[in-house]
């Protein structure tokens, strides 16, 4: 087990960076909760390999390698690369784990896990780039074995949320589209050093066996529009998509009433009216003046 998070920034001489949203995970009964939400139900073997976003001082790290899992790990900190470099040495040297200077934001995740059969995302994600690391997680064309992310808890509620409650919205349908979504765990802001000002939950995403929907252009428009002004029903919402007439036509053949608002609706609505709409546009552009 590695010292605590204090002990090894007053080790290295270092100090947390707020600018990097730094709140590490000092809690080992839940760093050893939040690795074995990475990896239940498997065992280590060549064809699993994680991918770790924001190393950090490597708590986790640490712990997903004493289960014997090969563990890419990212950080963008250069200062912290020193650090981890010198207390996984030895497992960096084995080829148990390969430390990489990176911003996960704009890392090749598909190079870095090439020859993966069974990869695995994971990592505490900084607040304020949650959003972007979601969306590259969520639109990768990567086959995850699955995600796990600490995220801020409100996130969570909105990844996880069903329909026709307060949370469920644009996020929760991107998500769920791809993957079935649980909470696992939450975490007060006293497990982490320094200890943020707001709870954080532990998420862990499936991929389904079948896409309930293809991320495309026209999917994330229907979405969005949906829930842009949660107060207008789907007719207005919509109404930017086909024309009014077309439009009620195909919302009347997918089973969806316009007079409803976009909270309502579940995922499996959203596609269908997607495919629906798409189907639309390939016969008009396959129709041919005579």
């Amino acid at each position: 087990m590695l010292p605590s998070p204090r002990q090894l920034l007053e080790r290295y001489g270092l100090r947390p960076k707020h600018s990097f949203g730094q709140n590490f995970l000092s809690d080992p009964r839940l760093l050893q909760k939040v690795a074995n939400a990475i990896t239940s139900g498997l065992e280590p073997d060549d064809d699993i390999h994680i991918l770790e976003l924001g190393a950090g001082l490597g708590a986790l790290t640490a712990a997903l390698l004493a289960q014997g899992f090969r563990v890419t790990a990212i950080e963008r900190d250069r200062e912290l690369i020193p650090a981890l470099s010198e207390l996984f040495e030895s497992e960096i040297a084995a080829g148990k784990l390969r430390l990489i200077e990176a911003d996960a934001k704009s890392a090749n995740y598909e190079e870095l896990l090439a020859g993966s059969t069974r990869p695995i995302l994971a990592g505490n994600l900084p607040y304020q780039i949650t959003g972007p690391l979601l969306e590259k997680a969520i639109t990768s064309p990567i086959a995850w074995e699955r995600v796990v992310f600490l995220v801020q808890k409100e996130v969570a509620d909105r990844l996880v949320a069903a329909p026709n409650s307060e949370a469920y919205g644009a996020l929760s349908v991107y998500c769920q589209a791809r993957f079935r979504a649980e909470r696992v765990l939450v975490l007060s802001g006293g497990a982490f050093y320094p200890p943020p000002r707001v709870e954080s939950a532990l998420v862990r995403f499936v991929p389904h066996a079948e896409l309930v929907a293809r991320e495309t252009p026209l999917f994330r428009r229907v979405v969005s529009s949906a829930f842009a002004a949660r107060r207008k029903t789907l007719r207005n919402a919509w109404k930017g998509l086909a024309a009014p007439e077309v439009l009620a036509q195909v919302a009347k053949e997918v089973g969806i009433s316009l007079d409803l608002r976009g909270e309502t609706l579940g995922v499996e609505a959203f596609a269908a009216l997607t495919r629906a709409l798409e189907a639309i546009e390939v016969k008009s552009d396959g129709d041919t003046n005579p």
